[in-house]
C-alpha cells in the first residue's frame, strides 16, 4: 500500500492567520471570542464568535498573485468560503514548494469539506423572494461559481479529481480521508484537501435555537460547560505519495497519514450515540489500516466542542481506546466550531504538534466532569509523540477520524 505523506500545511482562523500565527497564539493561551460584526443576531443578548477580521481576509488577491493562481473574477467578488479557502491552500502550497504551475503539470486532485459554504449569506435575496418581489439571479449565479473544490481547481490549474464533500462538522476530515484514498487508488499522486467554511448570521441563529451556543467562551470537557462558540476558517494539506514526492525532489515530509476512519451511529440528527459506537469503531478502522494498537497514540487533539453530550460521549470512548494519561486537546477553545472546515484545521494543527512536540492548553477548561471520564489538558505540555489522532463528531451521527504519524 503506498505510504501518504503530508509536504504543506495551510490554515486561516480566529487564532491567527497562519499556521504559525495560529500555533503561536495557542501555545500562549491567547483568545478573543466576541459578537460578530459582520451582521447582527438581533436575539437580545450577545453570543460570542470566533470571527476572522476582514483585513486578512482582503489579502486573498495578494497571496493568489504571488502563488500564480489564475483568477477569472477578483476575489473581493467571491463569497468569503472560497476566499479562505484560497488563503490557506496559497499557505500549504508554498509550504510544498509547489505553484500553479507545478500543480497544472502534476494533474493534482482536490477536494474540499464544508457545512455552511456559500449558501447562508444571500438572506437578502430569499426575503425579496418570498415577499413577491423579482430579485436579481446574481447570488444564484454566484452561488454556483463558488464551489470550493471547483473554485480551487480552477484557481490552481488542478486538473485531476475534483469533489465537495458536505458531511456536517466531519466534512474537513472526511476530505482528508478521501483524498488518502485517491492517492492510495492511483488516481492522481498529489492532492490539496482540506475544508472552509465561514460565519453567517443563519448559521448563529441556527444554533442558538438548538440551545447548545454558549453566551460565554467555549470550555471544553469542562464540568460547566454550557455550549459551543461558532468559528469560521479553511485548513488545506498537501497530501502525496512518498514515491511522488520523491520524483518531484519536493520538500522533507512533515507527517506521514497512518490511517483513515468514518463510521455512523445510525442513531439520531443531531445527539451522538450515548455509548459511542460509531466513533469507537471509526478509531478501530484508522488503526488497522496503519497497522497499530491504540496505546500507541501519543496525543488526541480531540472534536472537543463544549456541549453536553459530545464532550460526554467522546469523552468516555477516548478513555476506554487511550493508555492511561494520555494528552487531549480541544483547539476548538481557540478557533471556535468551524463546522465544516473543523476536522481539516485540527488536522493541520495536529500534524504542526507532533512536528514542534507542544500542546496547548485546552482554553477554558478549570472543573473536570467525571461523566466525560477524560481531563484535557490545562496548560502547554512537551510531548514525545510518534502518533497522533484527531477525532471529527458530525450531525447525523458521521464520526470520521485522522490518525498521523512523524516522518
Amino acid at each position: 500500500m503506498a505510504e501518504i505523506v503530508a509536504t504543506g500545511l495551510g490554515c486561516v482562523s480566529a487564532a491567527g492567520g497562519s499556521v504559525d500565527a495560529a500555533t503561536a497564539a495557542m501555545l500562549a493561551g491567547a483568545r478573543a471570542p466576541r459578537p460578530p460584526r459582520r451582521f447582527a443576531l438581533g436575539l437580545g443578548r450577545s453570543l460570542p464568535v470566533f470571527e476572522i477580521d476582514s483585513d486578512l481576509v482582503d489579502e486573498t488577491a495578494a497571496r493568489l498573485e504571488r502563488a500564480g493562481a489564475a483568477c477569472a473574477s477578483p476575489p473581493s467578488e467571491w463569497f468569503r468560503t472560497s476566499r479562505l479557502a484560497a488563503l490557506a491552500a496559497c499557505e500549504a502550497l508554498a509550504h510544498a514548494g509547489l505553484d500553479a504551475g507545478k500543480l497544472r503539470a502534476a494533474g493534482a486532485g482536490v477536494v474540499v469539506g464544508t457545512t455552511v459554504g456559500c449558501t447562508m449569506n444571500d438572506e437578502a435575496f430569499y426575503r425579496a423572494w418570498y415577499q413577491g418581489r423579482m430579485p436579481q439571479a446574481l447570488p444564484a449565479l454566484r452561488q454556483l461559481a463558488n464551489n470550493p473544490a471547483l473554485h480551487l481547481a480552477g484557481l490552481f490549474g488542478l486538473r485531476g479529481p475534483a469533489a465537495t464533500i458536505a458531511n456536517a462538522c466531519s466534512s474537513g476530515a472526511d476530505a482528508i480521508g478521501l483524498g488518502m484514498a485517491w492517492l492510495e487508488s492511483g488516481r492522481c499522486d498529489l492532492v490539496l484537501a482540506g475544508g472552509s467554511d465561514e460565519l453567517s448570521r443563519l448559521t448563529c441563529l441556527g444554533f442558538a435555537s438548538l440551545m447548545i451556543a454558549s453566551d460565554k467562551p467555549c470550555r471544553p470537557f469542562d464540568l460547566e460547560r454550557d455550549g459551543l462558540n461558532l468559528g469560521e476558517g479553511a485548513g488545506m494539506v498537501v497530501l502525496e505519495t512518498r514515491a511522488a514526492l520523491e520524483r518531484r525532489r519536493g520538500p522533507r515530509p512533515l507527517a506521514r497519514l497512518l490511517g483513515f476512519g468514518t463510521a455512523a451511529d445510525a442513531h439520531h440528527a443531531t445527539a451522538p450515540h450515548p455509548e459511542g459506537k460509531g466513533l469507537k469503531r471509526a478509531i478501530d478502522q484508522a488503526l488497522a489500516r496503519a497497522g497499530c494498537t491504540a496505546a500507541r497514540i501519543g496525543f488526541v487533539n480531540a472534536h472537543g466542542t463544549s456541549t453536553r453530550d459530545n464532550d460526554r460521549v467522546e469523552g468516555r470512548v477516548l478513555k476506554q481506546v487511550l493508555a492511561e494519561g494520555t494528552p487531549v486537546v480541544s483547539t476548538k477553545a481557540y478557533t471556535g466550531h468551524t463546522l465544516g472546515a473543523a476536522g481539516a484545521i485540527e488536522a493541520v494543527f495536529t500534524v504542526r504538534a507532533l512536528q514542534d512536540r507542544r500542546l496547548p492548553a485546552t482554553a477554558g477548561f478549570a472543573t473536570p466532569d467525571p461523566e466525560c471520564a477524560i481531563v484535557p489538558t490545562r496548560r502547554a505540555v512537551v510531548i514525545d509523540a510518534e502518533i497522533a489522532l484527531s477525532t471529527s463528531l458530525a450531525f447525523g451521527g458521521n464520526n470520521s477520524v485522522l490518525l498521523f504519524g512523524r516522518a
